[in-house]
């Protein structure tokens, strides 16, 4: 279902817009982390990810994770968006017995590909799959998204250091380079910089991009599929809160949702 760059940008000004409105009438969740990544999600479910959602389970198809799954509101938008989920339930979102639950659950939604929000866990899933393609001979290719405070994890390493062990080209993982985490800004609760040059010492192929131009995003993920012989990481520099003023940057919209007030001043900021 790829589209053209003004549909994918209309589409991310959409999602967005979901994302302040389900987490508002949610009254609770994480805005920040799940506006800093729409491009990169939007780029892979509509325009590079070889996905049907009439068949969310073909043997073929390629998987995302979602590792930092407190982000789940832009999972779900853009899930809906393709066709996994209904749309007029997105509102529902921390709702007893919603199907959209505040981390992903694939007991609520089976087309997910993992459970997640445990951090640190989401690229050894990854790795997992990659693995099982290139075993069974299928064309599946693994996508992992993680948070930077998250690669604080030692798990994310032990992972790496698999990844490029086991050479496994049919797996990506970007990195949501927003520098914002849950009590403050990255570089001052355990700093990851330079966080390109680790994940090229741990042996992956390593880009740098700006996370919020689709047309860099797309680059990047064609060099990653182009990339044999060894697995990619794409670092993307994004803005936590991106696309609404008063929450970009800002690390109180780590977890925090906007007022009924702040609601319209972000759809106002989004139109």
């Amino acid at each position: 279902m790829p589209k053209s760059l003004e549909e994918l940008q209309s589409l991310a000004k959409r999602v967005r817009r979901e994302i302040i409105v389900m987490i508002g009438a949610a009254g609770s969740g994480h805005p920040g982390g799940s506006l800093s990544a729409v491009e990169i999600v939007i780029e892979l479910y509509f325009d590079f990810m070889h996905i049907d959602p009439k068949n969310p389970k073909w043997p073929d198809r390629d998987r995302f994770v979602l590792s930092k799954g407190h982000a789940a509101p832009v999972l779900y938008a853009a899930m809906a968006e393709a066709g996994y989920t209904p749309i007029d339930q997105l509102n529902t979102l921390r709702k007893l017995g919603s199907i959209y639950q505040g981390h992903p659950d694939m007991r609520f939604i089976p087309s997910l590909e993992a459970s997640t929000g445990s951090l640190g866990e989401g690229l050894s899933i990854g790795l997992g799959m990659g693995l099982a393609a290139r075993m069974d001979g299928r064309p599946s290719r693994a996508y992992v998204m993680l948070g930077d405070g998250e690669v604080q994890e030692g798990q994310i390493w032990e992972a790496a250091m698999a990844g490029a062990f086991h050479k496994l080209d049919n797996v990506v993982c970007i990195v949501d380079n927003n520098r914002i985490q849950l009590d403050g800004f990255v570089k001052d609760i355990m700093g990851i910089d330079p966080l390109a040059d680790k994940w090229r010492a741990f042996g992956w192929h390593t880009i740098e991009i700006d996370g919020h131009d689709f047309v860099a995003v797309q680059d990047a993920f064609r060099e990653a599929e182009a990339t044999k012989g060894k697995p990619t990481c794409i670092v993307a520099h994004t803005i936590k809160g991106k696309g609404v003023s008063f929450m970009e940057n800002n690390p109180k919209f780590h977890g925090t949702a906007p007022t009924p007030a702040e609601v319209q001043m972000a759809l106002k900021e989004l139109q």
